[in-house]
């Protein structure tokens, strides 16, 4: 019995031209299974990611952890687990620090998984294009290095915002916060002896008695004590002079600054893993181009960063440590390397230490060389003999 194909199938056949393969093996545009694999093979590496882990989430979580139950068990000892200061010190210096050795690990890794463990081989065998595995492992790398730093830097904005302090430090005076001109006046007239002592810039009277620093207690604003008129008179006149002061401190950073600055640390790492990725691609293993990455970024972009060394400017500034610096949120210090070890935390709005760069040209160096080591990483990969 002769049977006939059905009508759609043979309307298809025909529709179909001469030579045309439906094999969509050779396109070099990853597909969401080929990103979904990546992302699992990262993940099956449990080593890997419990030391990203406890890199990135852990060691900002311990941290904060350890300064809340000081506070709790001993409020005069210890200040509040949060507030802006310890966000500024995180944010500028710790947290970049940490989500770089994050993302360089996981783009190194990424980019010589496949050699170290030999399955390059058994890749190529499949006729999937070369460029799209290499391509398909920069989105599966970022949905693991992206989330990663985004827990960590949540917990911290968390901590800092909850367990800020309830009051204003302004040189070791603890001052209610919110108060109006005239509320601030006040107060200062009923807190002569601390405003005089730590506020003024003039000779204290000789009837003042300056009192140590106040403790770190969240109910450490001391309860307004008579004084004579004079010293009042004094105080108030301090407290007009330190006012545009006062409102410019805040207990816990604005949301505006911990936004700029969550973007700018994924943007330090996103980079970094991309560099990452196509070095370890060139070179072919992991180890090597972790320490070569570590290296430049901590010890050489610093130094190269802030020493204007003539006739080499511009290639300083081609520096893509140098470019994500300059856009760094200024509300926060220039950090340069890792704090206390090569390098410390400076003023808000301090970049002009650094090399002059405009933004405009950061961003520029920035894809320049995004779009250079992706190139050479995925030239490498394609011409790679399996």
């Amino acid at each position: 019995m002769t049977t006939l194909p059905a009508r759609g199938a043979d309307q298809a056949l025909q529709m179909a031209p001469a030579g045309h393969s439906r094999d969509r093996r050779g396109s070099p545009i990853p597909t969401a299974g080929m990103i979904a694999t990546r992302i699992m093979e990262l993940r099956k590496r449990r080593g890997l990611m419990i030391a990203l882990i406890v890199m990135n989430i852990g060691l900002p979580a311990v941290f904060l952890l350890i300064r809340l139950l000081a506070h709790a068990f001993a409020p005069y000892a210890n200040p509040p687990a949060g507030g802006s200061m310890i966000f500024v010190v995180l944010a500028a210096g710790f947290l970049p620090t940490f989500g770089f050795i994050v993302a360089t690990t996981a783009g190194c890794t990424a980019g010589s998984r496949d050699l170290t463990e030999g399955m390059f081989r058994h890749l190529v065998v499949t006729g999937r294009s070369r460029l799209a595995l290499y391509l398909a492992r920069i989105p599966a790398g970022l949905a693991i290095v992206v989330p990663l730093v985004a827990i960590g830097y949540t917990i911290v904005c968390a901590v800092c915002v909850f367990a800020a302090p309830a009051f204003i430090d302004d040189s070791n005076v603890n001052i209610p916060p919110g108060l109006s001109r005239a509320g601030f006046e006040h107060w200062a007239r009923d807190h002569a002896e601390p405003i005089i002592c730590s506020l003024g810039n003039g000779p204290v009277p000789g009837n003042v008695a300056c009192p140590g620093p106040p403790p770190w207690s969240k109910s450490a604003v001391t309860p307004g004590q008579a004084a004579p008129a004079a010293v009042e008179a004094l105080a108030i006149k301090i407290a007009k002079n330190d006012y545009p002061g006062y409102t410019a401190i805040s207990r816990y950073p604005p949301n505006s600054l911990m936004i700029e600055a969550g973007l700018w640390i994924e943007l330090q790492a996103a980079v970094v893993f991309i560099v990452g990725l196509g070095l370890a691609s060139l070179m072919g293993q992991r180890t090597v181009p972790v320490i070569l990455l570590i290296v430049f970024q901590i010890i050489l972009t610093p130094i190269l960063s802030a020493i204007s060394i003539p006739h080499l400017q511009d290639l300083q500034r081609s520096l893509v440590g140098l470019a994500v610096a300059h856009l760094e949120p200024s509300g926060l210090p220039m950090a340069a390397a890792l704090p206390g070890v090569t390098g410390g935390v400076g003023r808000p709005g301090a970049a002009q230490a650094l090399l002059p760069e405009s933004a405009t040209q950061a961003v520029c160096v920035i894809l320049a060389w995004l779009a250079f080591w992706t190139i050479l990483g995925a030239w490498r990969m394609m011409t790679r003999d399996a």
